[in-house]
């Protein structure tokens, strides 16, 4: 049984009652991320979410980390592209605590000069920690391409000289602005009921205040999809590649197609690029293709890690590969098979109440209304044969766009890219 209301100063509250668990999973969802962000504050939403652990008006950031392990209880937070979570999962009994203790983050932190300064330390070694990563760096370096000039190409860690010029002014007037009621879903699931869950989140969240009349509307501005080549030296023993073809925003009604395309495609390990580029001819370790929906738009990718004289067989098996899906589709046997994995998969994640909360959460903030179950297993029972293929052929007959890192021959990818 699933719930939502909205208090009256914007808060919505989005919650599902879990009567057979013991555990409760809490998430306050901001509508902020680096696409929100501009060129020059970029990487002030991934710092923040750091800042508000950093310590309250009476709670150290000791306190804090104190207030969970004391409980047995887990709290963290993470960044994306168009939103952020703060959230917890206790025990059921310690469900106001946890309520309690993330209100007084959100709305009660003192951003300290000096733990700015500290923290500034720390998320520059984690900024450094990420180029160290030709897998994880790939992805932002094709996202720039694709989108170049508009935040979604952004890196939601940001820049090393940005974050040094960040002030305690530049936080509290980031707050002011992102971190409103009206901007902001507390989602729950677990085993508490309606009428406590409420009662609670409207204690310690419905007197939130509003900084503003209206969120500015810029980060909403649709961005064009740049077929972009882009290639990074870097002494790597893999060259890490990127392809990527305008995708489906979040709510299209195709989505679900590209679901099961892109599961047999490569995001299985039964899937036809995982199956023929590691298992049968050995060439990469990682394999797998993505897809992944914002407001308004998406990105569908494809990534292989691999050494260098390999990447003409690979590049060269991708191709076919994508090439033969454009123009038959999937077999019977895949989509019947695919339905019952995306199915099954889906099922089995929705068994925590972590899952639980993160799909209320997201689809309230992202698409305002909740998605069900039964209307998720509906939609992809629903998807043809024809239809795949029609989403195939949008999707695969072009020219991806294309990031690589390592030690790369840049005419190798250059012939590829512009074929």
């Amino acid at each position: 049984m699933t719930y939502r209301i909205t208090l009256p100063n914007g808060v919505r509250v989005i919650g599902e009652e879990m009567t057979s668990m013991r555990s409760v999973s809490i998430g306050v969802w901001i509508g902020t991320g680096s696409r929100y962000e501009t060129i020059h504050n970029n990487g002030i939403s991934h710092f923040l979410e750091h800042m508000f652990f950093k310590g309250t008006e009476r709670r150290t950031a000791r306190d804090i980390a104190e207030v969970f392990d004391s409980i047995g209880g887990h709290v963290n937070a993470f960044t994306a592209k168009e939103y952020t979570c703060y959230y917890a999962k206790v025990l059921d009994e310690h469900f106001e605590l946890a309520v309690e203790t993330l209100s007084d983050m959100l709305f009660h932190s003192t951003f300290a000069p000096e733990e700015i300064e500290k923290e500034k330390k720390v998320v520059i070694e984690e900024i450094r920690m990420y180029e160290d990563e030709p897998d994880e760096l790939v992805m932002d370096i094709l996202a720039e391409s694709v989108y170049p000039g508009h935040p979604l190409g952004y890196t939601i860690l940001g820049l090393e000289e940005n974050l040094r010029g960040f002030s305690r002014t530049d936080i509290q007037g980031y707050v002011a602005e992102r971190y409103q009621p009206s901007n902001m879903v507390v989602a729950i699931a677990g085993n508490i009921s309606e009428a406590m869950a409420i009662e609670v989140v409207n204690r310690y969240f419905g007197s939130a205040p509003t900084h503003r009349s209206e969120l500015p509307a810029d980060g909403l501005v649709q961005p064009t999809f740049t077929r972009g080549f882009c290639v990074r030296e870097k002494d790597t023993e893999q060259i890490h590649i990127c392809l990527a073809a305008p995708g489906l925003p979040a709510g299209h009604e195709d989505l679900y197609a590209l679901v099961l395309l892109n599961n047999t495609l490569g995001n299985s390990s039964s899937s036809r690029l995982f199956q023929e580029i590691r298992e049968d001819r050995g060439l990469a370790y990682s394999v797998f293709s993505f897809h992944t929906s914002y407001r308004d738009c998406g990105m569908f990718g494809i990534y292989v890690g691999t050494s260098p004289e390999h990447v003409r067989e690979v590049m060269s098996v991708v191709e076919s590969i994508c090439e033969d899906v454009a123009e038959h589709g999937l077999t019977d046997d895949e989509l019947r098979k695919g339905r019952e994995q995306v199915k099954g998969s889906m099922m089995l994640s929705l068994e925590s109440t972590s899952s639980r909360m993160s799909r209320l959460g997201k689809n309230e903030l992202v698409l305002g209304r909740e998605v069900t179950l039964d209307e998720t297993l509906k939609g992809i029972q629903r998807v043809t044969a024809d239809d795949i293929r029609r989403v195939a052929a949008n999707l695969l007959k072009q020219r991806f766009a294309l990031a690589a890192v390592g030690p790369v021959d840049a005419n190798v990818f250059a012939e590829y890219h512009t074929s």
